[in-house]
């Protein structure tokens, strides 16, 4: 077996979600890095770790090229390692294990037999785009759309806003089977990575119901999102900053008494975003809170309508 080699440099959250897909930077090598990333220090949000594998010691070259993905680390020595055959299948595996959120079995490619009985599985490969079910975030999305399931409401027009791998869209048509949804993504190579991951998972892409259909698109700034509106649920798993300045074409595209999926928000910031969103006309109808990740579901007055 031949040996491979690991680099690690720091990173902000910002830039770990950028990291989506293939990366152009490395294009025009015959084997590209595997590009890894995770939160470093969970009392740290904002600061996160990239670790890329090579198959081959990495020139000069090609560690500026990695570094230039991260600005924020142009300033930080690279941690370079060289590892065993075997402990490269053992670390490219770390902190893959299944997730589970609610009724929902999140899991990679190489877990696909341990899939627990009556559980809704869905597979996610890593690394593909961020959505993978391991941040907070994510998890807390799915508990959210399991407590809908729960409470007995039918959706039946949907947005996954920001999808990233597509997971939440997914997760919610399984729960609401005869939905039309929609999922979109400012980045298009998250598009196609949901795309991939609705074939493997099957999940038809459409308009009709039953199907979900893929947007890239800046916020609802769309003439299909527009179109589908007004929607009875809404999931925005994105960072606080835009879920503020999206708060009025959001809330627009609600439907009375529609509900509405935030997170992505640390929690010294769920204030500020609910706040938003109650000028839009809605309601707090219930948090969960996953270590600094709270995930906040809210309703939208029926005496408000969409337009």
């Amino acid at each position: 077996m031949s040996d491979s080699w690991k680099v690690a440099l720091p990173c902000t959250r910002s830039e770990a979600e950028a990291l989506q897909g293939d990366i152009a930077a490395f294009a025009a090598l015959e084997s590209p890095p595997v590009l890894m990333t995770s939160e470093a220090d969970e009392r740290r949000p904002e600061e996160w770790r990239l670790d890329a594998y090579f198959d081959a010691e990495p020139s000069a070259d090609t560690l500026a090229t990695l570094k230039s993905l991260v600005p924020s680390a142009a300033a930080a020595e690279p941690l370079i390692e060289r590892l065993a055959e075997e402990d490269w299948v053992t670390l490219s595996q770390a902190g893959l294990e299944p997730i589970r959120a609610g009724r929902f079995f999140v899991h990679t490619p190489q877990h696909r037999h341990r899939v627990p009985e009556a559980a809704v599985a869905l597979e996610i490969d890593a690394g593909r785009a961020f959505g993978t079910g391991h941040h907070e975030t994510t998890t807390g999305c799915l508990e959210a759309l399991g407590r809908l399931k729960e409470s007995g409401i039918r959706f039946t027009d949907i947005l996954d806003l920001g999808t990233g791998t597509g997971l939440l869209a997914f997760a919610a048509l399984k729960l609401w089977p005869s939905a039309k949804v929609a999922a979109s993504d400012i980045d298009p190579v998250s598009i196609e990575v949901t795309a991939e991951n609705a074939d493997v998972n099957a999940i038809p892409l459409g308009r009709s119901r039953g199907e979900v259909e893929l947007a890239v698109a800046a916020g609802l700034d769309h003439p299909r999102l527009t179109a589908r509106a007004p929607y009875d649920l809404i999931i925005a798993n994105i960072l606080a900053g835009p879920l503020i300045d999206l708060a009025p074409s959001v809330g627009a595209a609600l439907a009375p008494g529609g509900r509405l999926i935030l997170a992505g928000l640390l929690d010294h910031q769920a204030d500020a975003v609910a706040s938003a969103y109650r000028r839009q006309g809605l309601m707090a109808s219930f948090t969960i809170v996953r270590g600094d990740w709270p995930t906040l579901v809210m309703r939208k007055r029926r005496a408000t309508g969409w337009r």
